[in-house]
């Protein structure tokens, strides 16, 4: 039997407070029927793209009618092994394929809004890739369009590189931004400085402790100083704020350092 968060945060702050479907060592089913009561939203994280690795109909189903009974709200991480700008066609055709099956999967869920990793191929940097690349990534977008997957459903997530890469690429396809502030902090960025760039566009945030270069963890791990720049940050959001953890205990620090400093 698993230990419950036992404390309610539903409809506690100005914005959704969420965390992953990975934070009980079981399935998604039983990780959603743990959160549900407590929080506003789950963060649905879909690590890999395999038939086997995914939800079938039967549990999205499931999902839906948990939804229903906790007044809870879902948002979707697209699959980790899908790559929009590789260098391999048959990769990108994939990609394309993943994202327009997954989403339309998880569609009876109305998620809040769906996370893509646009990766970048380490493999290729030199002077002539990163264009390419971007090229594929647009090349991509305009084949989802076709597909009728809606650009505004997608949020683009920082990773680490510069998003200044991506910048043109979401403007001119109408994304949106997940900011993952942890990210943003191991890069040392000036996290208010990157919100305040994009927070029109942002609709959730990843939140999460970093320490010794290691993040996921929780966030009383954070040094004073992006401690406060993390407050900051969610007293002027409105959006979904996902503690992305992926431990009971983890999760329950992070809860404890939110209530502490925002209340």
């Amino acid at each position: 039997m698993y230990k419950p968060i036992e404390k309610f945060y539903k409809k506690k702050y100005p914005f959704k407070l969420c965390t992953t479907s990975y934070i009980y060592p079981d399935n998604i089913i039983a990780n959603v029927t743990m959160l549900a009561p407590y929080l506003d939203e789950i963060e649905l994280i879909l690590f890999e793209s395999s038939p086997e690795s995914l939800p079938g109909l039967r549990e999205i189903k499931v999902l839906r009618l948990l939804a229903d009974d906790y007044d809870i709200t879902f948002n979707v991480h697209l699959p980790l092994d899908i790559f929009l700008g590789s260098y391999n066609k048959a990769k990108r055709i994939k990609a394309v394929e993943t994202i327009e099956m997954v989403m339309g999967l998880t569609s009876i869920l109305h998620p809040s809004t769906h996370t893509l990793h646009f990766e970048y191929d380490k493999t290729c940097q030199d002077d002539k890739s990163l264009p390419i690349w971007q090229d594929f990534i647009r090349t991509g977008m305009e084949m989802l369009i076709a597909r009728g997957i809606k650009c505004e459903s997608l949020s683009i997530e920082t990773l680490m590189y510069p998003f200044e890469w991506v910048e043109n690429i979401i403007r001119d396809f109408n994304l949106k931004v997940c900011l993952d502030l942890g990210h943003l902090i191991l890069q040392k960025k000036d996290i208010e400085e990157v919100f305040n760039k994009y927070f029109k566009l942002v609709p959730i945030l990843h939140v999460h402790g970093v320490e010794n270069n290691k993040d996921h963890i929780s966030l009383d791990r954070l040094s004073q100083k992006e401690s406060d720049k993390v407050i900051n940050i969610l007293k002027r959001f409105s959006g979904v704020v996902s503690l992305e953890v992926f431990s009971f205990k983890h999760l329950i620090d992070s809860l404890q350092f939110i209530e502490r400093t925002l209340e």
